[in-house]
């Protein structure tokens, strides 16, 4: 039944701290699971103080265990150790703190989380984070690396010195962060989200060491595997050893299988590319003498010609022969004229000789009517018809005198 309050009547603050005390008490003793973040054992108390973890999520409580309890433990409990606490909720009403009052602790051995390990992993790949077409391809020469490492680790120093041994000129943003315990997992997401941010950092590498699994734990975290696949820049993981293999190793753009392979990845080495390029230009110089030789060839080939030799004698020879066709052009056209002229003076007297003219300059004459129609029959005129009389040297008129016969 909910507590009857009113501004009239409110609730003290005693009643309602012990009301949340009966409430939490009723949970009763559960089994609870997380990562050691911060142990506390002060000379002279008889109780251990713990901070456990949530290894997924940013959340923590407060655990308190008799320290009889705690010594029992085997192996010896550590910070970022994963444990399994049997406890009962309580709740400190003076100063409103949660806490669990742990009564047993149960190491979380090897095998446990090498399962649970599995178990993330086709969790994970049944969802396509470690699908090979999510995988973006490296950039040939970065113009900034982001490298997530321990601070003043030997894979920093790894790192750093083999690229730059490679490719001098290759610049940094490094992001020291803890690369194990309970914090690690955090403080790398951290890191790779502000590295992410940044638009001149091409390619973001998280290095580490090699270590115990439990040591590497913190890259095969949930949370970090999801924050690799959301990321824009491409990722390179080079965790520990070749035979270490976090959950980072799947969901990375590249594995490298340590710091120094990383490097070798991330940028060219100079000399191998001053070499190639010079083998490029020792070919082109190759290719282009080779073309070069074969054009000289065929030019003295060509001049080697009696045409281009002595071009004069060809030309020459052609004045001839185009002299000659010229005088037998011309001899074809006298031909054809003469022909022309004797066949039109031909043509010319057989129209003369067939031509009226010539019969009426004979004496002869041709009677037309007023018409203009010729007259070859006497029945075609009548008497006192005028006719028109066409002789050699013009026309007159004459009458019809009398009728034809």
């Amino acid at each position: 039944m909910p507590l009857q309050t009113s501004p009239e009547s409110p609730a003290p603050v005693r009643q309602i701290a012990n009301l949340i005390g009966q409430w939490i008490g009723r949970l009763g003793a559960v089994w609870v699971e997380g990562q050691v973040a911060q142990l506390t054992r002060r000379p002279g108390t008889s109780t251990v103080f713990l901070t456990l973890r949530d290894p997924v999520a940013d959340i923590s409580v407060q655990v308190t265990c008799p320290r009889r309890v705690f010594d029992i433990v085997d192996p010896p409990v550590v910070e970022g150790a994963r444990v399994l606490v049997h406890a009962r909720p309580t709740y400190y009403a003076p100063r409103g703190t949660l806490s669990l009052a742990a009564a047993d602790i149960r190491p979380v051995g090897l095998g446990d989380l090498l399962a649970r390990i599995e178990r993330l992993k086709r969790l994970l790949a049944a969802e396509g984070l470690f699908a090979r077409e999510r995988k973006r391809p490296l950039p040939f020469l970065p113009t900034v690396i982001g490298l997530v490492c321990g601070r003043g680790s030997a894979a920093e120093h790894d790192v750093l010195e083999n690229t730059r041994r490679r490719w001098a000129a290759a610049r940094f943003r490094v992001e020291n962060v803890a690369v194990q315990g309970p914090l690690a997992a955090g403080q790398v997401m951290e890191a790779l989200r502000r590295l992410d941010a940044d638009a001149e950092v091409e390619v973001i590498v998280l290095a580490r060491g090699g270590g115990s699994v439990e040591d590497l734990l913190p890259f095969s975290d949930e949370g970090l595997i999801r924050a690799v696949a959301q990321c824009r820049t491409p990722v390179v993981s080079a965790i520990g050893h070749e035979q270490d293999t976090p959950l980072l190793d799947l969901v990375a753009d590249f594995r490298a299988s340590t710091p120094t392979d990383a490097a070798r990845r991330i940028v060219p080495d100079v000399g191998e590319e001053t070499a190639r390029i010079e083998a490029l230009r020792t070919r082109g110089r190759q290719i282009l003498g080779g073309w070069l030789d074969r054009e000289l060839t065929a030019l003295h080939t060509l001049r080697a010609r009696s045409a281009l030799g002595d071009p004069e004698r060809d030309l020459g020879r052609r004045a001839e022969q185009v002299d000659a066709l010229r005088d037998r052009a011309h001899r074809c056209v006298t031909q054809l004229l003469d022909r022309a002229d004797d066949n039109l003076h031909h043509q010319l007297a057989r129209v003369r000789a067939l031509s009226p003219k010539a019969t009426l300059e004979r004496g002869y004459a041709v009677l037309q009517k007023a018409d203009g129609r010729a007259v070859r029959d006497p029945g075609e005129v009548e008497a006192g018809e005028s006719l028109a009389a066409r002789v050699a040297g013009g026309q007159f008129g004459v009458r019809v005198d009398g009728e034809p016969t």
